[in-house]
Formats: structure tokens, C-alpha cells, sequence
């Protein structure tokens, strides 16, 4: 997944991402502690505890691999410091949907995503979507559940 494209996001999706590495930067001994003791109960060819250990030391591995290229990628944004009439990374979006219920959401990076909190990704169908919209433009966007359409009704860099 290695690539050179910057990846946006928050500042504090840069600070979860950075938090996330350390956490699996000090699970490290742990499961190297894990593997030596599996490794002392004998025959590696039918042991459990071993081979379980050396799954989770690959998976953590790749994990510290993908959190490493996305920090060292990342482009963080500041939504205070954007301004215009356009949608764009960073900025929360005030909609109205189909029938006339305001909804919200900040478009967000993807680490950072969490539709419940009113954050959704750039990369969403909706993110997507929204991205070089103005106030007063209508939104058509086709979701898992169906077709919904909606309304900018605001703009903001908060």
C-alpha cells in the first residue's frame, strides 16, 4: 500500500494515528516475551501458544507498517485556517435531507472517520459527494440503503 499520494487528515486524527503506533510499538516485547516462552514448552510443530504468538507478532508488524506509511504521508489540515464557498477537506457541512431534516457532518480523513459523530471521510460515497459543493447545491448520493438526496445549507471552517 506503500504510495506516495499525501494523505489529509486532522490534527487530531494525526494524534490517534501516533498514539495507535507507540500502543503497538510497546505490545513489541511482549510478544517477543510470548514467543520465548511458547518456544521453552518444547515441539514447536504442534504448539499453540507459539504459533499464536507469531500470528499476533505478523500482525502487529503490519499494523506498525500502515500506521508508519500514513504518518509519514499525512498532510495535516487545520479547518480554521480554510476559508471559501466551496466544500473541501476540513470543512462541516450543514444538509438538508429529503425531508427537510438538518443533518451535519465535518469531512474528515479516513482514520478519523465516524459517521455517528457527525464525521465522515473524504473518501465516502457522501464525502465524495459533497467535495466542491456550495451552499444551495442539491446532493444526490446512491448509499448501501438507497438513493438520498439532500441540500447544502451551510458551510463552515470550524
Amino acid at each position: 500500500m506503500a504510495s506516495e499520494d499525501k494523505l489529509p487528515m486532522l490534527a487530531e486524527g494525526y494524534a490517534m494515528l501516533t498514539e495507535e503506533l507507540a500502543r503497538l510499538k510497546a505490545e513489541r516485547p511482549q510478544i517477543i516475551d510470548a514467543i520465548e516462552e511458547a518456544r521453552a514448552h518444547g515441539d514447536l510443530s504442534e504448539n499453540a501458544e507459539y504459533h499464536a504468538a507469531k500470528e499476533r507478532q505478523g500482525q502487529v508488524e503490519a499494523m506498525i507498517a500502515d500506521a508508519e506509511d500514513k504518518l509519514a504521508r499525512s498532510q495535516v489540515i487545520d479547518p480554521t485556517m480554510l476559508s471559501g464557498d466551496k466544500i473541501v477537506f476540513g470543512a462541516t457541512v450543514h444538509l438538508l435531507d429529503e425531508d427537510e431534516k438538518p443533518v451535519k457532518y465535518q469531512i474528515v480523513g479516513q482514520t478519523e472517520a465516524n459517521a455517528k459523530q457527525g464525521r465522515i471521510s473524504y473518501n465516502s460515497p457522501l464525502g465524495r459527494a459533497l467535495i466542491g459543493r456550495k451552499v444551495d447545491d442539491e446532493v444526490e448520493v446512491t448509499v448501501p440503503s438507497g438513493d438520498r438526496y439532500y441540500v447544502v445549507s451551510q458551510i463552515e471552517f470550524i
